[in-house]
């Protein structure tokens, strides 16, 4: 007789399974903002991992695609860019039906229709019954979007190899500016499946919206990715931005909570460029980040590229922080397919002075870019660096309580729990060459004083837990933890004093 008792009865085993540890936020994703229509208002960012992709959406000649080129080409090559969009003018609604396979592609579907048909409403009209569609002549699927526009009354066809689906594009503009899902026609073959043009095959309404502000764009961009660390637009978009503009987007990035950073390309053959590298002008767009005193925007000129700013994110946003001695100062570095500035001393002393950055040419052949700072002053790797670090304790901390099974203890014990976790993220900052042991020159805290030796590199200070407050204890918080970083800086003038005797 089969034994029917499980042995669950006499011993029970359960098996708990710790969360996947939350990863880590990436400081080498740039976001490039153009005004180019490709990417709806509605999806407002997508992302490419290489120059061919974004060619196949934008082509090669537009804004974005420039910029991504310049992103792509440093060395070592970044893996990531994302593009945002701006709507600069206002849109049009649009109907974007649902993505064809490649079997729903082959032509012989559609050219086997001579009467077809569907219902849809444009710019909230009346139903317009579109009927007496003929595809059997049809060459591509572009000849099927014509033969579809043909047929239509202030809208057009269109279809997107790219993203594999038909688009239905209202002819107005604006928030009146809309184009309904389609339904089935009062007569003929419903064609409505075939071209995905119902929300439940996948169809995508995106009305119309007025004109934006760059601002405005960029914080919809925010809203709709939290992947992206440094934003720019190049400087040849369809409606260019003023310096009100910039220093509106300026001061967005630095208020919001996520730490960004924003890069504004200053091309030489504009207004912008000339007045930059002019020494008597105080009111240029250089001059006027500069006294914003926000050391989350920098510039860079250049007398070719539209997108300069763009090479400087590339060769930062390649920095593997989990590597050993992998930080990097942006003096010294290349530009590719950037040529390098000649100027005058007195302009590139003037351009320095104004916050900027160039890809600049030395007398001894060299081309590089100088000096890699932010507008304000600060460098722009320690920023990048120190957003880096502020995200990797936040997170180490954040998985320890995430991932405990029981509790972290509300006792001494509890904390150096804690503190254990956030010197690992500290020794982490020494091993990629962010920190390195070093005098302590600011004012003292804990055991730490001013003038003292950080053999580390770094100090973490945190209270007996029976100093804490009733009200915080009962709010469960732990005592503040601080941190001392001593940073490895990097030498980039040099100075060599030669004694000759004879």
């Amino acid at each position: 007789m089969t034994a029917n008792i499980d042995t669950s009865n006499f011993v029970n085993v359960s098996v708990n399974i710790s969360p996947l540890a939350i990863g880590y936020t990436n400081f080498g994703v740039p976001l490039i903002m153009g005004d180019t229509s490709v990417i709806s208002t509605l999806e407002r960012v997508r992302t490419y991992t290489d120059i061919d992709e974004v060619g196949a959406d934008f082509g090669n000649t537009t804004p974005e695609f420039l910029a991504a080129e310049v992103f792509f080409s440093q060395e070592p090559q970044p893996a990531v860019a994302m593009v945002g969009r701006w709507a600069s003018s206002a849109t049009s609604g649009q109907l974007l039906g649902g993505i064809l396979t490649a079997t729903q592609q082959i032509l012989s579907n559609f050219t086997s229709v001579t009467n077809g048909g569907f219902t849809i409403t444009i710019d909230g009209g009346s139903p317009d019954a579109v009927t007496g569609l003929d595809f059997h002549a049809a060459a591509n699927l572009n000849a099927v979007a014509s033969t579809i526009t043909s047929h239509l009354t202030g809208a057009t066809a269109q279809w997107n190899a790219s993203e594999g689906r038909f688009h239905i594009i209202s002819s107005s503009t604006g928030a009146s500016s809309t184009v309904t899902y389609g339904s089935a026609p009062g007569s003929g073959t419903d064609v409505t499946t075939l071209l995905k043009l119902k929300q439940a095959d996948g169809a995508v309404e995106v009305n119309g919206i007025v004109a934006e502000t760059p601002l405005t764009a960029v914080q919809a961009c925010a809203n709709a990715s939290s992947v992206w660390y440094g934003v720019g637009f190049p400087a040849n978009t369809a409606v260019p931005l003023t310096i009100d503009d910039h220093v509106a987007v300026a001061a967005y990035i630095l208020s919001s909570t996520r730490s960004r950073i924003y890069g504004v390309s200053i091309y030489g053959g504009s207004t912008d460029g000339t007045e930059l590298l002019d020494p008597l002008q105080t009111s240029d767009l250089a001059s006027v980040l500069k006294s914003l005193n926000n050391k989350r925007v920098f510039s860079m000129y250049s007398g070719t590229s539209y997108a300069a700013a763009f090479t400087m994110m590339g060769r930062a946003f390649t920095v593997n922080f989990d590597a050993s001695l992998s930080t990097i100062t942006l003096a010294y570095k290349q530009a590719p397919g950037i040529p390098g500035e000649s100027m005058s001393q007195t302009a590139f002393t003037t351009l320095q002075n104004k916050g900027s950055n160039v890809n600049i040419d030395v007398d001894n052949g060299a081309v590089m870019i100088w000096p890699g700072q932010m507008e304000q002053g600060y460098w722009f790797d320690e920023v990048h660096n120190v957003d880096w670090f502020a995200n990797r304790v936040q997170i180490d901390v954040f998985n320890l309580l995430y991932q405990t099974t029981t509790k972290i203890p509300q006792t001494d014990d509890g904390d150096n729990q804690i503190a254990g976790v956030i010197e690992g993220s500290c020794s982490a900052a020494v091993n990629n060459g962010m920190v390195a042991p070093g005098q302590w020159n600011a004012a003292g805290f804990g055991n730490l004083r001013t003038g003292q030796m950080l053999t580390k590199g770094w100090y973490v200070y945190y209270p007996p837990i029976a100093s804490q407050s009733q009200a915080d204890r009962e709010r469960r918080i732990s005592v503040p933890f601080q941190i001392a970083l001593k940073l490895a800086g990097a030498v980039q003038i040099c100075d060599v004093i030669v004694n000759v005797n004879r």
